[in-house]
């Protein structure tokens, strides 16, 4: 694995053969030194990582690539909600170019807040998680070569299941999504962190959950159902069940599908 494009995008790139989760490793380490803003590490062989609501995320050696990456900056420094807030969905929209630009022939699109679907088949899951020294890590973990015996649910997939050519897919993959992401953080800062400058608009046009039924179910153990009609300038999904919209900020949402 060599990766002199994503050297380029990101000069504090680390790959390592094994990690047991990069998002808690790099937490650590920033919590400890100062890193640079945009520091990167990724590995093939992730043994312990986390999900969502603390799921376990596991895969077999090489199927998969995981890559967390640091964000500096803290709760003092300027819009530091407004930038909590979106960088998941920045980081969604980036994977959702990346899987698309891999699979130009396949329907991708980003299941809101935090997962990249093909045709509703999940490959690709995103956690961010606030040091708390000072700024973020955003973790990605893209399913590559896993084969559908290897598949740790019947509704996931993964690249080369959808068609996608397996020569250098590591490289290939990496650098895409690191100079997708760079490229949308980038504009988001340039704008003041304005989610109305564009970033906003580009999310949403990705977003398979607009229009769709869904079922979410809440932090607080509640279950809600309606229609998920947009994501509101906070992030936050906006759902409107019939008689009240509520604008939801955290939650497991599901697509739900009838007759």
């Amino acid at each position: 694995m060599h990766v002199p494009a994503s050297r380029e995008i990101a000069p504090h790139l680390e790959l390592v053969p094994q990690s047991a989760s990069t998002n808690a490793e790099l937490v650590a380490r920033a919590s400890r030194e100062q890193l640079p803003h945009f520091s990167v590490l990724a590995t093939t062989h992730q043994t312990a990582g986390r999900g969502r609501l603390g799921r376990v995320w596991t895969a077999p050696e090489g199927t998969t690539i995981a890559v967390s990456v640091y964000f500096a900056g803290g709760p003092d420094a300027p819009a530091f909600p407004t930038r909590m807030a979106w960088l998941p969905l920045a980081a969604g929209l980036a994977m959702t170019r990346t899987v698309r630009s891999l699979l130009p022939s396949r329907p991708v699109s980003l299941k809101w807040p935090n997962d990249v679907q093909v045709e509703g088949l999940k490959v690709s899951g995103i956690l961010g998680e606030i040091v708390p020294t000072g700024g973020a890590v955003l973790g990605a973990g893209l399913n590559l070569t896993m084969s559908r015996e290897q598949l740790p649910v019947p509704t996931a997939t993964s690249l080369t299941l959808e068609g996608a050519d397996p020569g250098d897919l590591v490289d290939r993959a990496l650098s895409a999504y690191l100079g997708e992401l760079f490229a949308v953080w980038s504009a988001f800062e340039e704008s003041g962190f304005d989610p109305e400058a564009g970033l906003r608009a580009s999310v949403t046009a990705v977003c398979g959950t607009i229009g769709r039924d869904v079922r979410v179910e809440l932090p607080d153990g509640s279950t809600s159902f309606g229609v998920a009609e947009s994501i509101d300038g906070e992030g936050r999904l906006v759902v409107d069940d019939g008689s009240v919209r509520r604008a939801v900020a955290a939650g497991d949402v599901t697509h739900l599908r009838y007759g």
